[in-house]
């Protein structure tokens, strides 16, 4: 009977034992569980490849193919930020048809960029309320109540071990770039106010930071309670892997065209070890998925349907200066082939003439984000508008380039002085639509010989039988 109380007191110490190591958790316990980290950023709309001509690398289609074939297991899929196109209510909704390419893929979240910081409170909201993916972001907040637009973090769970995905934007984002009532916390007040509760509630903390390389080196030499950092507003994606402080810091970009990779090794106290990481190009090699693709088609079938702020004539008046009148309108090619035989010959035998084409072919020809690069003043009042169809205005033609024609044919036509001129062009007007995946690497030297026309006699019998 006397030895009891030295009895309870061990089975209180036990008890209490128990307790303080299940309290503890995964940081306790000495196991380990690999873990892969997939990301990309800026992908700027791209669910598929634009297709304007071969060797294109990128779009959600190949990411997806790539990463059925490189998993390691334990996963975490996310995009750093910029997946949206622009803020036009057509970018909106092929933004929703990339939700459900990323849900394909099994992404955990999705981190918001500038672009997305580019749309109003209630877009976002809608959006946070459909999407099949978590929209993240920490400090972009709603301007009237300080709150977060999206969830600031998500917790998923590893192998046992619980990390955090927490988001944050570029604080530097110009004031007249943000959406109606949002504004932007700067990262380290929200770092400062948020990582004392998600250091309570994960083991792991991963930063999705949609901002640049120095701030990136700045967020690890600061919060030592991050284990990962990876950013997305960069020139190029990371060369190499760098260690700052406590964190892993890795990056990527490209304009969708690139997929960072890191396969890591999480000890039960919650460290973080890289075992490989791999930037990879998704190149034209790369098989385009099916399933996302039929995405995309979806997306051109919804867009070719519904009625859109492009359409209507007067949101297209609505950017003009008060009072001011255009000089020219549109007219189309046909109104210059006549007395410009040479270059008519010329833009006949090119890529130009048919340009609408590939758009039909594709079925992109109602896509309000190809339009311009394929059309005659596309979203301008007198230019292309999609009601036309392949009626009129279609391809690039001469006024693609040299602009609005009206008033030099009006004066040719009625034997007038020529009083209207066209300014000169250069690389520059080429370069409006060659860039980036939209054209082979541009150089004026290479691509000009092949459409090379100038001033030519005009041909005034025809204006004549014209008129």
């Amino acid at each position: 009977m006397k030895r009891r109380p030295a009895i309870t007191v061990l089975l209180l110490a036990g008890v209490v034992a128990i307790a303080l190591l299940a309290g503890c958790g995964m940081k306790q316990s000495g196991k380990t569980t690999d873990v892969g980290v997939f990301f990309v950023s800026d992908t700027r709309g791209r669910l598929v490849p634009c297709g304007c001509f071969s060797g294109q690398y990128g779009g959600l289609t190949r990411l997806k193919t790539a990463l059925d074939t490189v998993d390691f297991g334990n996963s975490i899929r996310l995009d750093v930020g910029n997946a949206i196109r622009g803020t036009e209510d057509y970018n909106v909704i092929e933004y929703r048809y990339m939700q459900k390419a990323y849900a394909q893929m099994h992404f955990d979240a999705l981190n918001l960029g500038e672009r997305e910081a580019g749309l109003t409170v209630e877009q976002l909201r809608a959006l946070k309320q459909d999407s099949p993916v978590t929209l993240i972001s920490a400090n972009l907040l709603d301007e009237a109540t300080g709150a977060p637009v999206c969830e600031p973090w998500k917790i998923v769970e590893r192998g046992g071990l619980k990390i955090g995905l927490l988001g944050v934007v570029d604080s530097k984002i110009p004031v007249e770039n943000l959406g109606k009532r949002l504004t932007v916390e700067k990262i380290d007040i929200t770092l400062g106010k948020v990582l004392p509760q998600l250091k309570q509630k994960a083991d792991v903390i991963v930063l999705v930071a949609f901002t640049d390389e120095a701030t990136l080196a700045h967020l690890a030499e600061e919060f030592y309670e991050l284990d990962v950092i990876l950013g997305g507003k960069v020139s190029q994606p990371a060369q190499n892997l760098e260690r700052d402080n406590r964190s892993w810091v890795f990056y990527t970009g490209n304009e969708g065209r690139a997929l960072g990779m890191l396969r890591t090794q999480i000890g039960g106290r919650g460290k973080v070890t890289v075992l490989d990481h791999e930037i990879r190009l998704l190149e034209d090699k790369v098989p385009e998925d099916d399933g996302v693709r039929a995405l995309a088609e979806q997306y051109r079938d919804e867009v070719r349907q519904v009625k859109l702020m492009v359409d209507d004539p007067r949101h297209l008046e609505a950017d003009r200066v008060p009072g001011v009148k255009s000089a020219a309108t549109y007219v189309g090619s046909q109104n210059c082939v006549g007395c410009h035989p040479g270059a008519a010959s010329v833009w006949l035998k090119s890529g130009h003439a048919r340009a609408m084409e590939t758009l039909i072919s594709r079925k992109a020809d109602a896509d309000p984000n190809c339009l311009p690069c394929h059309t005659i003043g596309f979203a301008s009042p007198s230019g292309y508008r999609r009601e036309y169809g392949a009626s009129k205005l279609v391809n690039v033609g001469c006024e693609s380039c040299h602009g609005p024609g009206s008033l030099h044919v009006e004066q040719r036509q009625n034997h007038q002085p020529v009083t209207f001129t066209f300014r000169p062009l250069g690389a520059g007007d080429c370069q409006g639509c060659h860039f980036g995946e939209f054209s082979r690497p541009f150089d004026w030297g290479q691509f000009w010989p092949q459409i090379q026309h100038g001033k030519e006699t005009v041909n005034t019998a025809l204006n004549t039988e014209r008129n």
